[in-house]
């Protein structure tokens, strides 16, 4: 595989990307095209895998998200669910640049890898009291994520540089202060903390 993330859907059902390997602009943008249609939101809706071997023969169906998959170079890709005791939360995709289908050995380890992804996320070992319980866990990450990329964006407008690099400062400045990164970014957008403060306490060392 050569590009991945973890998919989570809001109260909505909007699939939101809670992690991912790429943090390039257009790598996002593919992301987001899942929103509505695509084979993660099937994923998701279904708590099924679906893999897409040859993304260029479903153009009919997807005809956007073929293009943005062509245009990053993507040939096919795999998702699998995302869910937390039977309940789906969202997918995770995996993207490879060339077409194919993928070995049914590595779905079962992308299966094991999400499942361990669902309990990392919602922090839990065991099964919750209540389903609303879930639902408030779910859409507080959601919350932070975007808090989080809220955060990215006045970084890198600050420094006049990409997203990537912004989340790179961002995490540098919240492990060498030893603070957690969320921390760092409800300062940003909250107005404690300025994107120079950001930028010049990484680029002074």
């Amino acid at each position: 595989m050569d590009a991945a993330a973890v998919m989570i859907a809001d109260a909505r059902g909007s699939l939101r990307t809670m992690a991912t390997t790429d943090e390039d602009g257009a790598f996002a943008e593919l992301l987001q095209l899942q929103n509505g249609q695509g084979p993660c939101m099937d994923c998701c809706r279904t708590g099924e895998p679906v893999s897409v071997p040859d993304i260029a023969g479903e153009y009919e169906r997807w005809p956007r998200l073929v293009t943005a998959m062509i245009d990053t170079d993507y040939g096919s890709l795999q998702a699998v669910p995302v869910s937390l005791h039977t309940r789906p939360l969202g997918a995770l995709t995996l993207l490879r640049r060339s077409p194919g289908r993928s070995a049914e050995d590595d779905v079962h380890l992308a299966q094991a890898l999400a499942d361990s992804a669902a309990l990392a996320l919602m922090h839990w070992s065991a099964e919750p009291d209540h389903i609303d319980e879930v639902i408030t866990r779910v859409q507080g990450l959601i919350a932070a994520k975007t808090t989080l990329e809220i955060a990215k964006g006045m970084v890198a407008q600050h420094a006049g540089g990409t997203i990537g690099e912004a989340a790179r400062l961002l995490s540098a400045y919240a492990s060498g202060r030893q603070v957690r990164l969320t921390e760092t970014a409800h300062a940003l957008v909250n107005r404690g903390l300025t994107p120079a403060a950001i930028v010049e306490g990484q680029s002074g060392k």
